[in-house]
């Protein structure tokens, strides 16, 4: 992220003088998919799609006069920075550079021009795009457009949508840890008990995220994020003793011991009122707190 906006800071100058009006006007910055718009690069980031980069956010219009113009500018851009060469482009991360236009980046990944407005819309959107569409950092943005629809969905889910998701957290909680887990291991059905050890760990992290307010980037970068977060920061641990013990009996220990922290916060932040430790007991308390009655009246586990 420090590097390509170094990248960009060289190149701005030239940027200005070749594009004066729509240089007035554009959003540029680095945001979307890729490790590095999460802060998440490493060593073994740098075998593809790796080096700097950025991408330029126009009005339809704009780009509609300037579009081609612009992304070739682009492409005759020094694929080596600092000592960095640029590694091998997937079509995938050529695709997330260059030029595009602000509704076009919305679009793609919520299926809205600015993003999703009512529940129903923001119901329909994957988290992982949410996490997408707000990430990494902006370097400029003159007229504020793209900032503007960026930091509407920063702002997180609308509480009626929030307490929905949470409660179908809780109840995957549940049925998958605290329920199905046990019996399959007494079972003998290994198989059966490692899916819902995964389904209590994914579930487990949605929702400490919901619960800190901010959106689960993709599954294979969840549990990294959980470093950034400051609610529950103790469950990154407790998630990973989960995975790594083989004592069937010390992993329920642990699930219960997740179960009751996310309880301890859901009392906390007055989602629920304390009570039964059965995580799916307070799913209904929860779903009566949604005012919208065409959320509350969805089943449980949808969403």
């Amino acid at each position: 992220m420090e590097l390509s906006e170094r990248f960009f800071d060289s190149v701005r100058e030239d940027f200005t003088r070749r594009f004066p009006d729509v240089s007035k006007r554009a959003a540029v910055g680095l945001a979307g998919e890729g490790s590095e718009c999460f802060g998440f690069d490493d060593e073994l980031s740098k075998d593809h799609d790796f080096g700097p980069r950025f991408v330029i956010w126009v009005s339809d219009d704009d780009y509609s006069s300037f579009g081609e113009e612009i992304q070739r500018w682009y492409d005759q851009l020094p694929n080596t920075y600092e000592g960095i060469r640029a590694a091998l482009k997937t079509p995938e991360g050529r695709s997330r550079e260059g030029v595009m236009t602000r509704r076009s980046f919305f679009r793609r990944y919520t299926g809205f021009d600015e993003g999703p407005e009512t529940n129903a819309e923001w119901m329909s959107v994957p988290e992982s795009y949410l996490s997408v569409v707000t990430n990494g950092k902006v370097f400029t943005d003159p007229d504020g457009e793209f900032s503007r629809i960026r930091e509407r969905l920063q702002g997180f889910y609308p509480e009626d949508v929030r307490l929905k998701k949470i409660a179908a957290r809780a109840a995957e909680m549940a049925q998958s840890g605290q329920y199905n887990y046990p019996r399959c291991v007494r079972r003998g059905e290994s198989v059966a008990a490692f899916s819902a050890l995964a389904k209590f760990a994914e579930s487990s992290i949605s929702m400490i995220y919901l619960l800190n307010r901010k959106y689960m980037p993709f599954y294979k970068w969840a549990h990294r994020g959980m470093e950034q977060l400051e609610i529950l920061p103790e469950s990154r641990q407790l998630l990973a003793e989960l995975v790594s013990e083989n004592d069937p009996g010390r992993r329920a220990d642990l699930i219960e011991t997740l179960s009751s922290d996310v309880l301890d916060e859901l009392v906390r932040q007055g989602i629920c009122e304390r009570g039964d430790s059965f995580l799916i007991a307070h799913c209904g308390e929860i779903m009566e707190r949604i005012k919208d009655p065409a959320i509350r009246s969805l089943h449980v586990m949808a969403g």
